[in-house]
């Protein structure tokens, strides 16, 4: 599936349009939101940092749609990457943010989460990863406000938001993690369970993330299973470009990489 040409949606972000049909990608300092389309609503998936909320605004105006539209915020973890703007968007447009129960705590306090290894020393070993680091910074990544009034994200089936994904248990990189597939659409939104881009490691592919934010690797490995029996062709991470070669070659790629 060709991709439409991006559009600047505000410096330092880029909205690409229907990079599956209704999904939009809106990517600011290295993290993807998602806008789905169904019927004149919108869901937002994940809420990357603080400034990304003034892009989302003019993200919703370029595909002709504004806050009145946004029914739902979906969040397929709980990290301050992924939290940031949340707080926000309940108090514009009071719309339910949904994240899974075994998040809930994190997503209250978006800071306090697991992890193998300390992300200190990453920067030294991964010296690619600094511009990424730095952007995300910038972007308000330490700045970022818990949201407490949430509401729970199931473990399996279809979630009742616009574009009525069905939601993949994938723990692992939180206890909490889901995936979303949109199979009428041939489409999963992988969040942070399979990325293209590590922003620990600045590596680009398919992947798991580094130890550095992700709680269990081992689990996220296996998670990757879940993943793969959906066949979905577009696959959509929470960081880097989309992969649409297909969810089985994606983790096989991943698989190969392992853990780090």
């Amino acid at each position: 599936m060709a991709m439409k040409p991006r559009t600047k949606s505000g410096r330092g972000a880029t909205l690409t349009r229907d990079v599956a049909p209704g999904i939009h990608r809106l990517e600011h300092a290295y993290v993807n939101c998602y806008l789905i389309e169904d019927a004149g609503s919108i869901t937002i998936i994940d809420a990357a940092f603080p400034s990304t909320w003034s892009h989302v605004l003019t993200a919703l105006g370029e595909i002709g749609r504004s806050l009145v539209d946004v029914k739902a915020l979906v969040l397929t973890h709980a990290h301050f990457d992924h939290v940031g703007f949340a707080a926000r968007a309940v108090a514009e447009t009071h719309a339910p943010v949904w994240v899974h129960p075994e998040d809930r705590r994190l997503a209250a306090h978006p800071y306090r989460y697991r992890r193998e290894r300390t992300p200190f020393l990453y920067p030294f070993a991964y010296p690619r990863a600094v511009n990424v680091l730095a952007a995300m910074t910038a972007a308000g990544a330490l700045t970022v406000k818990g949201v407490s009034d949430v509401r729970e994200l199931p473990s399996s089936g279809v979630l009742d938001v616009p574009g009525h994904p069905t939601v993949v248990y994938t723990p692992g990189h939180t206890n909490g993690h889901c995936a979303l597939h949109f199979a009428d659409r041939d489409t999963l939104i992988t969040g942070d369970a399979l990325v293209t881009l590590d922003p620990y490691k600045g590596a680009r592919g398919a992947q798991i993330i580094a130890g550095a934010a992700t709680a269990d690797s081992a689990r996220a490995l296996e998670s990757l299973t879940a993943l793969a029996e959906t066949g979905a062709m577009i696959v959509l991470p929470g960081h880097g470009e989309p992969w649409l070669a297909g969810i089985r070659a994606a983790v096989q790629a991943a698989k190969a990489v392992g853990a780090s």
